[in-house]
C-alpha cells in the first residue's frame, strides 16, 4: 500500500479525520465545512505515529535531500519534527507565529545558521498561510528553506496560490482526494455524502453543498 492510502487510512481510523457532511463543522473563519481534522491526535497511537514518522522520512529523503535542519510549526508541527529530526539524526528548531514578548523575544528558537537548508514540518494545510508565516520568519535569518512537509492537506485552491506566490514547495503525506476515495471503498461516508464533499471542495465558502 502507498504511504498515501496508509496515512488515510489511518487518519480515518482514529477519527484524526472526521467526514461529516450531514452535520458540518465550523472552522474559525466561520467556513461551514463537512470535514474536521485533527492531526494531533496521531500522537497518542504508537503505531500509527511511527508509521507517520517514517512516511515522513521518505518523503523528505526523496523531495528534500540536502536538509539540514528540521523546523516545526508551533505548536502542531513540533512534536512532529522533533520525532522526524531525531529519526534523520539532524538538529530541530520551530516556529512561532509571532515573536515572544518577553525574555529575549524570539520569535524562532533552536539554532539555524544563515545558509542551512531547512524543511518545515506542519500538521495540516488548508491555506497555508500560517506555516508560510514561519518560512518567511526562517528566511528573515537567512534560512535556506527547501520548502514544506505536512501530514494532510484539504487541496484548496488558495493553499496552491499562496505556496506558489510565496515560491515555496508543498509535500504532503496524504491529501483530501486520497481520503474521501478511501472513505466511500471502506464504507465510512456514501456515494450521496462523497457528492457532497466534492461540492464542498468546488467551493468551500459557498452553503450550496449542503442543499
Amino acid at each position: 500500500m502507498e504511504n498515501r492510502q496508509l496515512i488515510a487510512r489511518h487518519l480515518l481510523a482514529i477519527h484524526a479525520v472526521v467526514l461529516s457532511p450531514d452535520e458540518p463543522f465550523t472552522w474559525a473563519s466561520g467556513i461551514h465545512s463537512p470535514v474536521y481534522c485533527d492531526n494531533r491526535l496521531v500522537l497518542g497511537y504508537p503505531d500509527v505515529r511511527g508509521d507517520v514518522i517514517a512516511a515522513f522520512v521518505d518523503l523528505i529523503k526523496k523531495h528534500y535531500p540536502d536538509v539540514e535542519v528540521i523546523a516545526g510549526t508551533a505548536t502542531a508541527g513540533i512534536p512532529h519534527a522533533a520525532l522526524i529530526a531525531e529519526a534523520l539524526h539532524l538538529p530541530m528548531a520551530y516556529v512561532r507565529s509571532s515573536a515572544k514578548s518577553h525574555g529575549r523575544k524570539k520569535q524562532i528558537e533552536g539554532i539555524i545558521e544563515p545558509g542551512q537548508k531547512v524543511v518545515v514540518i506542519d500538521d495540516l494545510i488548508s491555506t497555508g498561510g500560517s506555516v508560510l508565516t514561519a518560512v518567511h520568519a526562517l528566511e528573515e535569518v537567512q534560512a535556506n528553506v527547501l520548502g514544506v512537509a505536512a501530514i494532510f492537506t484539504y487541496l484548496l485552491p488558495k493553499a496552491d496560490v499562496n505556496f506558489y506566490e510565496a515560491g515555496v514547495a508543498l509535500h504532503t503525506l496524504t491529501d483530501f482526494e486520497t481520503l474521501i476515495q478511501l472513505a466511500v471503498s471502506e464504507g465510512h461516508i456514501s456515494q450521496t455524502q462523497l457528492d457532497q464533499l466534492k461540492k464542498w471542495y468546488a467551493d468551500p465558502t459557498s452553503e450550496a453543498w449542503r442543499a
